[in-house]
Formats: structure tokens, sequence, C-alpha cells
């Protein structure tokens, strides 16, 4: 997983996102103007032998493309951190920076898209290119990975054809997102164990501050989902 989290680091593959990551990395927020900001695609987070994958869309321009780790320093993963921790899968309920303390307990946060992009939209191209990379993660998680949580319709629409690539067989017609939907998703290649893929909202500031997410109804996603992975869960 060290490996795949460096090449990821390294892919210069969508010059559009290259010139969106690193002009933004450049002109920096006026907040976080005396940072250095990653400024790179940012890789997966959290253990290589994670029973529970979390799959978001891509980094933030002022979050994770400044940080180096997903939902590192925004609002979004404010949210997201805070309900990882209250369902057992963190070490503490915040994430400012790479070098904060912070732990994830069974749990391995990625993206389909490991660059920021421009107005936190991808296009089809960017998506598939990026797509090999999510495969080998899936992959090499395979012989642990027993629950994904996808926040997002988008996160859900790239996800499904990337467990078939990895060797899980995807029901026809796919599975239709929606907060608080789970689906069994069987294997079709040895050395991979059946899955539960649960929908979330994403944690967008469109989404949390509207109300349309609010912390309850993440916490009770991820608290089922540790649950199918077979993690502990909430300590109390």
């Amino acid at each position: 997983m060290a490996e795949l989290d460096g090449a990821v680091a390294d892919c210069r593959a969508c010059p559009r996102l290259v010139a969106w990551r690193e002009e933004t990395a450049r002109t920096k927020r006026a907040a976080y103007r005396d940072e250095t900001y990653w400024g790179r695609p940012v890789p997966g987070f959290g253990p290589a032998d994670a029973p529970l994958l979390i799959v978001g869309l891509a980094p933030a321009a002022h979050g994770g493309n400044r940080t180096g780790r997903m939902f590192t320093g925004d609002r979004s993963g404010d949210v997201l951190y805070a309900a990882m921790y209250t369902a057992g899968l963190a070490n503490q309920p915040t994430a400012t920076h790479r070098d904060d303390g912070l732990r994830l307990l069974g749990a391995r946060v990625t993206a389909p898209v490991h660059c920021a992009p421009p107005d936190n939209k991808p296009t089809p191209s960017e998506r598939d290119n990026c797509r090999h990379w999510l495969r080998i993660e899936l992959e090499l998680l395979a012989p642990t990975l027993r629950a994904i949580v996808v926040l997002g319709g988008w996160g859900w629409q790239a996800l499904f054809p990337t467990l078939a690539e990895a060797g899980w067989g995807v029901p026809r017609p796919r599975p239709k997102f929606g907060h608080g939907v789970r689906y069994r998703i069987e294997p079709e290649l040895p050395g991979r164990s059946e899955l539960t893929v649960f929908g979330s909202y994403h944690v967008s500031q469109q989404n949390t501050f509207t109300g349309r997410l609010t912390p309850a109804m993440l916490e009770a996603v991820l608290i089922d989902a540790a649950h199918a992975a077979g993690l502990q869960g909430p300590p109390n």
C-alpha cells in the first residue's frame, strides 16, 4: 500500500488537474498564505488492512490539496472525522494537518479522483484516468475488506465499475444511490469476500449547512458500516 500511495502522489496523468492543483498551491488562500501547500495528488489514508473503506469524491483545493491528506483541513473533513470518532473509527475527532496525531481505526479513506478539480467537478475522462488507482487499492484491501461507505452519488457511480474490475460481481441494474441504502456485493474472484456497500450523502458544505446531512445521519451510516465490517464500533 505504501508503494501505491507513493505512486499516486507522483501522478501527472491529467493536464487540467495538474495545472489546477499546482496553480492553487502557488496562489493559495489568504488564510493559508504562510503555509506550504502539498499541491500533488492525495493518496488514500488509513491502515493497509482496513476492513472498511470510505470513498469520497476528490480532494478539496484548500483542504487535501493543501495538507496532503484526505479530508484534512476543511469543513467537510471536520464533519467526517468527528463522525468517524463517534463511530469508533478514529482516535480523535479533528483533522487539521498531516502530523496532528490522527489515526484511523479499521478504516481507510480514499477517493475516485486524487487531484483537486476546478469547482469540485472532475470530468468523466479524469475519473476514468484515475480509476486504476482505486482498483489497485481495492485489490490490495481485498483480503480484509468487508464494507464500503460511499459519500455522494458521484463517488457511487465511480465505485461500481471499479469494483467489477477488482473482482466483485456488480448487480444489473446497478444499485441505486441514496442516503442510508445498503447492498450486498458478491465476490467473483478468489481472495475476495462479500461486501456490504452503504450510501451516504456527501459531507459537502452544501449538504451539512442546509441540514440535508446531519452529524447523526452520518454517524448512523458509519456505525452500521463498522458493524458490517466486523469492527467493534463506538466505545460507549
